[in-house]
């Protein structure tokens, strides 16, 4: 009982920062279309909603750098000073853009601030993800590691239901006016207690994993001497996970409000609703690669979204509320067991000496650039084209282009075991 205990107390101190960091960022993707209004007004609807992603984006490109930085901190100093100053650096700008004036109040200072803003949580947010599945990963059981494993996805995929289901509840609690003028805001101020309940559990429950007498001097410029092929796969084979859930659980709440005109409030809840879905089909989707092996959960699923993302989003765009849910279920189940799989698989591929930096830098590479600007793009590809399910082709081309990457990594199986230190 008592094992039991601890090793619910580790997930828990694992997955609270990615909560904390993944609504902040889904209730941004959620109010884009009133924040770009707020902050980078215009005649045309369109350009304030491709601006708004812009910054969006713009904290997305950040990750790399945040990955160097707290790869760093992880491999040098340990897994649990790198993940305690990340969930720091979420909550204090999350709170503060609750807080900033817009552009006719302070003209271009808004912008300017809240671009500032995004980059510090980008930063943040390029350390914590990774550190955390390492974290929880080095601890799992040796028969259930992708399990041990999900549930950091499974935080993040809680943090952004939360972010959605609160989005859902002001959009439902106040009429489109009272939520334009000061609703958005109230989600964002809210996030500072998720931040420091992150806080509290992480310095009180967390402990080392790697012994200190093993940490390398500098783990990024080994990472990149001795890792970089295992870096490039990592952002390889995570193509398809950059673009999918973005553009899936982000973008298409404002994707269906401006090409299926399903209300605001109609899109959060189908969204939601998957999204609840998705928190019991990931943990089933791990026990299928702990049982058959990641790399074919992984293919199939890859494989299943080349095939059937047009269809899904069809699907999407019926109009019809039960046809809407249908084609976002479709890719929720799909994108489950990505979910279920690649964490553990990522840490499986590497040594524990380096093995935040390299799986941070592989990793962060591929969802910096392609994960943060996939909401812009796909906003992009609709108004240049005018052919609303064109995000289903920018999808599959994601799918195909990580299917083939993974077709270059073997089968991970448990290599390494490291000792426990807590100190």
């Amino acid at each position: 009982m008592r094992q039991t205990n601890t090793n619910r107390k580790t997930i828990i101190a694992g997955i609270i920062g990615n909560v904390m960091e993944w609504y902040d960022f889904a209730i941004y993707g959620y109010f884009a279309p009133i924040i770009g209004a707020h902050f980078f007004p215009s005649d045309d609807a369109a350009t304030s909603v491709i601006a708004a992603f812009g910054v969006f984006a713009a904290g997305f490109l950040m990750r790399p750098f945040g990955s160097i930085v707290f790869g760093h901190i992880g491999d040098r100093i340990g897994r649990k000073a790198a993940l305690t100053l990340s969930v720091i650096l979420m909550a204090i700008p999350t709170f503060l853009i609750g807080v900033l004036p817009d552009y006719v109040a302070i003209g271009i200072a808004a912008p300017a601030l809240l671009v500032a803003m995004r980059l510090l949580q980008g930063l943040s947010v390029g350390g914590e993800y990774t550190t955390s599945i390492v974290f929880l990963v080095e601890h799992a059981p040796k028969n259930r590691r992708a399990l041990t494993g999900c549930w950091s996805i499974w935080g993040a995929v809680a943090g952004v239901l939360l972010g959605s289901a609160i989005g859902a509840l002001i959009s439902n609690l106040l009429t489109a006016e009272e939520v334009s003028a000061w609703g958005w805001r109230v989600p964002f101020l809210l996030g500072i207690a998720i931040g420091l309940s992150g806080l509290y559990i992480r310095r009180h429950v967390m402990e080392e994993t790697t012994l200190k007498e093993d940490r390398p001097k500098s783990p990024v410029i080994e990472a990149f001497r001795t890792e970089w092929r295992t870096m490039l796969q990592i952002a390889g084979f995570n193509v398809v996970n950059a673009v999918g859930f973005y553009m899936i659980f982000v973008y298409a709440v404002t994707w269906l409000k401006e090409t299926a005109h399903v209300t605001t409030a109609r899109a959060l809840d189908i969204n939601s609703l998957n999204m609840l879905l998705m928190l019991l089909m990931i943990p089933l989707a791990a026990l299928m690669a702990d049982r058959f092996g990641r790399k074919v959960v992984l293919m199939s699923a890859m494989i299943g979204i080349v095939l059937f993302s047009y269809p899904l989003f069809w699907l999407m765009h019926h109009g019809a509320d039960g046809m809407t849910f249908l084609g976002q279920f479709g890719f929720a189940l799909l994108i489950s067991m990505i979910f279920g799989s690649y964490p553990t698989m990522m840490v499986d591929m590497v040594a524990p000496r380096l093995r935040v930096s390299t799986i941070s830098i592989g990793y962060n590479l591929s969802l910096g650039i392609l994960g943060g600007t996939t909401p812009m793009v796909a906003a992009y590809l609709v108004a240049r084209t005018h052919v609303d399910l064109s995000p289903a082709f920018y999808l599959m081309g994601a799918a195909i282009v990580s299917l083939l990457v993974l077709r270059t990594i073997k089968e991970t199986v448990t290599n390494y075991r490291e000792p426990i230190n807590s100190d």
